[in-house]
């Protein structure tokens, strides 16, 4: 029986598929323990023959996932970002890499790496009262788990400078409208829709789908690669300015950031 490595993951295996519930009150944040374990479990979950879908949500009715810990780089340590950064990547370059079909039941807030462990996934399914964005520019950061690659691969060029650049938020019927995610439904039933789809992926060939998933993956494994690695060289450079540090900083403590582009 395939089990999690952390208590920030619970698993449970339906038939074929894999459930992951993303369950680190109060936000379902990422951290140094999630991470690992998320790129640990997917790693057993490929190694089982028997699971052919895997479902990913979040614990509770509010946040699907609001990224990572802020808490994290409050002191402007760069080795700290460089650890996170290496983890994100492991973890959810593993997930987008999953043998079989992964969905993204997306049942609250996603925000900063909720939003990019979601797009790691094949498919998206969101609930209407989801909303999603990339704000780490906001607070003297940027996304490092492939948001700026995958996001733009997705929604295109413009909406992907509209949501990272400007910090717009998209509201689920947006997120349809633009592409980000697949579909809309009611408030509790995105984990229902999700696992109903996976049902519908044990119904094929699961090598067949992973040969086929492989070939989708062809012209995109062409490119994201080195610009997931240089997005997180870019993450790090950012803990030597002085804006970094204000920025989260006054996030934290609840007040306008005063920038000084320095």
């Amino acid at each position: 029986m395939t089990e999690s490595p952390s208590e920030k993951l619970k698993v449970e295996i339906r038939d074929h598929t894999a459930l992951i519930t993303i369950d680190n009150p109060a936000a379902n944040t990422w951290d140094t323990e999630s991470l690992p374990a998320l790129k640990d479990l997917v790693e057993k979950l490929n190694a089982d023959k028997s699971i052919y879908a895997l479902v990913l949500t979040g614990a509770g009715e509010k946040f699907f996932s609001a990224g990572a810990d802020l808490k994290l780089f409050a002191d402007g340590n760069a080795s700290t970002a460089e650890t996170m950064g290496r983890f994100f990547g492991a973890a959810f370059e593993t997930l987008a890499d999953f043998n079989g079909v992964s969905i993204a039941a997306i049942n609250g807030f996603t925000m900063g790496g909720g939003l990019e462990v979601a797009l790691a996934c094949d498919i998206r399914i969101a609930e209407e009262h989801a909303q999603m964005a990339l704000p780490e520019a906001k607070v003297g950061l940027l996304p490092c788990a492939g948001g700026t690659q995958r996001l733009a691969q997705l929604v295109g060029e413009g909406w992907a400078k509209r949501i990272i650049l400007c910090g717009e938020r998209v509201k689920a019927d947006k997120a349809l409208d633009i592409g980000l995610v697949e579909e809309v439904v009611p408030a509790g039933e995105a984990l229902g829709v999700a696992l109903a789809m996976a049902d519908k992926v044990g119904e094929q060939s699961p090598i067949a789908v992973s040969f086929c998933k492989e070939l989708i993956h062809t012209a995109r494994d062409a490119t994201i690669p080195d610009g997931l690695v240089n997005e997180r060289t870019k993450f790090v450079e950012l803990f030597s300015t002085e804006d970094q540090l204000e920025g989260v900083n006054a996030f934290l403590e609840k007040r306008k950031a005063n920038w000084k582009n320095a």
